[in-house]
């Protein structure tokens, strides 16, 4: 087929959108506005490339929430283990972890996208760099500015991959949003997501606990319908607030709960190990000539930046209270204020909306124009569940592209 295809965004949805074409012999142009490609998935990298997640079908899709429906066929379509089977073949072997998260076995993100971008450039794949997509010129031609001035480019079909609005250095800035919103395409604000909170700490614990991880707590909040959210894990002190793992896994929520109310409380349970009833006879139980915080520490476990938190919402005379210090323990109430800036953010929600494209990711108002990855309006915890959908996405949109050139063509 004499064709030629444009993707705009070298990420991981990018790149597997141009693989999924070039692999049937359509000529692919690369386009992305950064030196190099796969800038993110680099960075997403440096802790230990968490590549999928190994957990059931089932179980993966719900991790989208309110579009595991619309994920769900695109996810079936390049799921975990086909995931696992595609970077073998790129020949980067892995292995689930003990949280079920699958990485590399050398837990590395540049091997692969070196084997991967080798791959591509095999099968004709051509890389434009510095080319920051502005949109188009009249109906058709595509508009890039490039260190050489703005250039206009005709294609048979485009794949825009441009990524949500966090970590806009990286290249995603979300720029992209009100170009496609001319276009007729609905989208919606980019907000934050797996992103932390500010907390309005005082100075004393700020500068005391600011970096320091608080492990093995139970955190609790209400979503916007009313239903109770739990999860257990660790999080961080930070010097706005609150971030970490187990914050990111409860950020929807809270962000959602912020955006309606303007507050909202997330609870933490800082003896989950315990009952209510055995911290409180344990608080309760005579100290004889130890501090209360030796007491503290000795009978339920609390010390150091636990104590610190149970200073910041107990005034002096609530802290030496037994029934009331066993009852924070067990249930200690945190106000957030704000969600730290999208810039910040793992990742992003919001973006070009499912309703607007058909099945194969197209846009329903501008015929030839697919669109995948993060600028897409869904959003996922952190665990493999991101770059899956990425992936998985980029896939789909690469095969759209082929069936719509050849109706075209049978056409």
């Amino acid at each position: 087929m004499n064709a030629r295809v444009a993707v705009i965004g070298g990420g991981p949805a990018g790149l597997m959108a141009a693989e999924t074409i070039a692999a049937q012999g359509i000529a692919v142009d690369l386009y992305d506005a950064m030196p190099s490609v796969g800038r993110k998935f680099l960075l997403a990298g440096k802790g230990g490339m968490n590549l999928t997640h190994a957990e059931p079908a089932a179980q993966f899709v719900q991790r989208y929430g309110s579009r595991s429906e619309q994920l769900a066929p695109i996810l079936a379509r390049l799921d975990a283990d086909a995931l696992r089977l595609w970077a073998k073949e790129l020949g980067i072997e892995t292995f689930v972890g003990s949280s079920q998260r699958v990485f590399p076995i050398d837990m590395k993100a540049a091997p692969l996208l070196r084997a991967w971008l080798k791959r591509l450039r095999d099968r004709g794949v051509q890389f434009h760099m510095r080319h920051r997509w502005l949109g188009w010129h009249g109906n058709d031609a595509l508009r890039f500015a490039t260190p050489d001035g703005e250039h206009y480019i005709h294609v048979d079909a485009v794949v825009l991959a441009l990524g949500g609005g966090s970590w806009a250095r990286l290249g995603s800035d979300g720029k992209w949003l009100p170009v496609l919103q001319a276009q007729g395409i609905i989208s919606t604000p980019l907000k934050p997501a797996n992103c932390g909170f500010d907390v309005a700490w005082s100075e004393h614990f700020r500068t005391r606990f600011a970096g320091e991880p608080v492990k093995s707590v139970v955190a609790s909040c209400h979503d916007v319908h009313g239903a109770l959210l739990a999860r257990q894990g660790e999080f961080v002190i930070a010097e706005s607030g609150v971030e970490g793992s187990l914050i990111y896994a409860l950020s929807s929520a809270l962000r959602d709960r912020l955006g309606a109310e303007g507050h909202v409380t997330l609870t933490l349970d800082l003896a989950p190990g315990k009952s209510a009833e055995r911290v409180l006879e344990e608080v309760s139980h005579p100290r004889g000539a130890r501090s209360l915080s030796s007491h503290l520490q000795s009978k339920v476990g609390i010390a150091g930046v636990k104590a610190g938190l149970l200073r910041e919402v107990l005034d002096k005379d609530e802290f030496s209270n037994p029934t009331r210090l066993a009852a924070t323990i067990k249930a200690l109430p945190l106000t957030l204020h704000a969600t730290r800036p999208l810039d910040e953010a793992i990742s992003s929600a919001g973006g070009v909306c499912f309703e607007s494209l058909t099945g194969s990711l197209m846009s329903k108002t501008k015929p030839g124009l697919f669109c995948a990855g993060e600028m897409l309006d869904w959003e996922a915890p952190t665990g493999g569940y991101l770059l899956t959908a990425c992936f998985a996405s980029g896939r789909i949109a690469g095969e759209g592209v082929l069936h719509w050139l050849q109706q075209r063509t049978a056409g």
